[in-house]
């Protein structure tokens, strides 16, 4: 793994600790960002960087896995900061994060405003601000499943519907290593799916979990969660097997 940087950047919400693990490759050529947090994370996102040596403005790509808040957040306002970045997305997502099409999680949040109990409408109708309020971002590069980037000696596309429809996740084979976005997710040091209750497609998801056992994998690098620890296609077959067998 050694052109890949995880940046665990750690923050307080609503009084609670969380992290959120956006990965940084690196070559002789190119700073590639995967993911950049939620809004006005720049700071966080540069300070996370510098610990590794590599301050945000040497960033030459952002490759975005999909087009939910926390991934997207600070998008807009790094390209503006940075205007020579590159943003890459998957052909089917690029649309959403462009504000060509509407969001799907905003369509979602919306769609469950009426069927939350009424002490939770005030959070419901906050989440549904902020997520108007996100400012959208041109996609300079779109990319499907299985091409591959020339950059760290080939980065894989690998198409991971279910958490949202052009969700992807790449695959790094000079390390056998896995940047899943939110394909999956490190909880209580097992896999598991990403907020299954809110997947936009919870089969397709796990399709598509299925369809990681098809890489060799050692290392898995999750957005939530940092890097997976145990070996990591028995933690994949654990994940669908509890799914199989609903335990």
């Amino acid at each position: 793994m050694s052109c890949v940087h995880l940046l665990d950047i750690r923050f307080a919400h609503n009084g609670i600790e969380q992290v959120i693990t956006p990965v940084l490759l690196r070559d002789e050529a190119e700073t590639i960002l995967v993911d950049c947090g939620y809004p006005d994370f720049l700071g966080l996102l540069d300070e996370a960087a510098r610990r590794h040596g590599i301050p945000l403005e040497a960033v030459t790509k952002v490759i975005v896995t999909h087009q939910d808040l926390d991934h997207v957040g600070s998008l807009a306002a790094l390209k503006r900061m940075h205007p020579h970045i590159e943003i890459i997305a998957h052909e089917i997502e690029a649309p959403y994060l462009a504000g060509i099409k509407k969001s799907l999680r905003l369509a979602q949040a919306e769609a469950m405003l009426d069927v939350l109990p009424a002490e939770e409408k005030p959070n419901g109708q906050q989440f549904i601000r902020l997520l108007q309020s996100l400012e959208p971002a041109v996609i300079d590069r779109t990319v499907s499943d299985g091409e591959r980037l020339p950059w760290c000696g080939g980065i894989d596309i690998v198409h991971t519907p279910g958490h949202t429809p052009g969700h992807l996740s790449l695959y790094i084979p000079a390390s056998k290593t896995l940047i899943a976005g939110d394909a999956v997710v490190v909880e209580e040091g097992r896999l598991e799916i990403a907020n299954p209750q809110f997947a936009l497609d919870l089969e397709a998801a796990l399709r598509s979990v299925r369809r990681l056992l098809d890489d060799e994998i050692e290392h898995i690098v999750c957005y939530h969660g940092g890097k997976y620890t145990s070996d990591a296609g028995q933690g994949l077959r654990d994940l669908l097997s509890r799914y199989e067998f609903g335990s």
